[in-house]
Formats: C-alpha cells, structure tokens, sequence
C-alpha cells in the first residue's frame, strides 16, 4: 500500500466512527429520555401524591423566579420645585402625557376627589379644568395629611387671569 490508499483508508475509517458515535449518542440520549418519562409515568401510577405535588412544586418555583424580577430599576419619580409664594408657575399633570388633559382646580383645599366627573358641564366655565402650560402665580401652600402639599394658585393670562383655586403642588412645574 501506499501512502495515499493509507490516508484515504483513515479518513473512511475517522467517518465511520463519527456515524457511529452520533447514532449512538443520539440512541443513548433517546433511551435516556425513555427511560426518565417512564419513571415518571410510573410514579403516577404507584404514588399519585407524589407526582402531583411534585408538580405543583415546580410550578411554584417557576413561579417564585418569575416575580423575583430582573435587577433593580427605579421608576422616575417627579421632581418637585421648591416653592416660594409670589413666584410664577406652570400648571402641568404628572398623571398624565396627554398633552390635552386639564388640571382640576377646586375651591377649597383637599377636596380633589369630592367632586362628580360624569357631567360635561362640570368641564365648562368656572375656571374649574385648566389646560397644562397655564401660568400660575403662587398664593399660598397648606400642607395636609403628611407629605402632601395644596397650593392656592392665581391664574395670570386667559380669560381665568385673577382668578384663585386650589391644586396639589405636584401640578406646578
């Protein structure tokens, strides 16, 4: 033989084993798997308990990792303007990205819910509802149920100009 059929004849003998080795490892993985579910399957039958708390198991603790959540990611908390009385102000909505939203205003202090929304007059006039970017003068601020702060705010432009209400000072931008 010469050195050419002898190389030709490893390279064939190499391929051989590669087949081999895949279709064994591929046999070996499938009774592996096999043998696993039949374990299983058996367990089933001979000790329900077992097999069903085992799955209520795991699916606790899929559970528990799904609401451990990823890192720690703050959510963006408003900046609140340091308040001074005579300055001038924007009314803004921190609720809200509707650029047309309005800002309730109310006559006394603290009654922001108090009041029914489910008319459309109640919209209208008043100078109740006023859109965000209105200018604002502060008048006074009230302080009420620990952190939260209540500004009497004097309108200074529009048809509202001098007229006073009350709002949560977190709408003053």
């Amino acid at each position: 033989m010469s050195n050419d059929e002898n190389a030709n004849d490893s390279d064939e003998s190499t391929s051989n084993t590669a087949e081999t080795g895949d279709n064994t490892t591929t046999a070996a993985a499938s009774n592996a798997a096999g043998n696993v579910l039949s374990k299983i399957l058996e367990i089933k039958e001979s000790n329900p308990k077992v097999f069903f708390g085992g799955i209520g198991g795991l699916v606790l603790v899929i559970l528990v990792v799904m609401m451990m959540g990823g890192g720690k990611k703050n959510l963006p908390v408003k900046q609140m303007a340091s308040l001074s009385i005579g300055q001038v102000y924007e009314l803004k909505g921190v609720n809200t990205y509707d650029p047309a939203a309005t800002i309730r205003l109310v006559p006394v202090p603290g009654s922001m819910a108090a009041y029914d929304d489910t008319e459309e007059e109640d919209r209208r006039g008043g100078c109740k509802h006023m859109p965000q970017g209105t200018k604002v003068k502060l008048v006074q601020v009230q302080e009420a149920f620990g952190k939260a702060k209540f500004v009497e705010v004097e309108m200074i432009e529009g048809e509202c100009a001098g007229k006073k209400g009350w709002a949560i000072a977190t709408n003053l931008n």
